[in-house]
């Protein structure tokens, strides 16, 4: 028998990457390590929703669920980005803080 897991994937993974690059896209001071480090503090805030296709998850939510899962996401953005931000500021990295 061949299993094959390369479907399974965090539901927020694709989301939150997204996100991430739509906020970043007018801040040239931010380096691909910064979004990347804000990625994994976005995603480390959220839980972990396993799926294989990202449709199926989103016909079985209410729209309660729906509502939750994207105040969820902005709350653990916001975190992430003023998160990483700040930590840079204090190494000395230059931060343009408009988004």
């Amino acid at each position: 028998m061949v299993i094959n897991f390369e479907q399974v994937h965090n539901y927020y993974e694709r989301l939150v990457f997204e996100e991430v690059v739509r906020r970043s896209a007018s801040r040239t001071d931010l380096t691909s390590d910064m979004l990347a480090d804000m990625c994994c503090v976005a995603l480390n805030r959220l839980p972990a929703r396993y799926v294989r296709h990202d449709v199926d998850m989103m016909f079985y939510l209410t729209e309660h669920e729906r509502h939750a899962i994207e105040l969820a996401m902005d709350e653990a953005l916001d975190f992430a980005f003023s998160f990483v931000t700040e930590r840079a500021a204090k190494r000395g990295v230059p931060i343009d803080s408009t988004d």
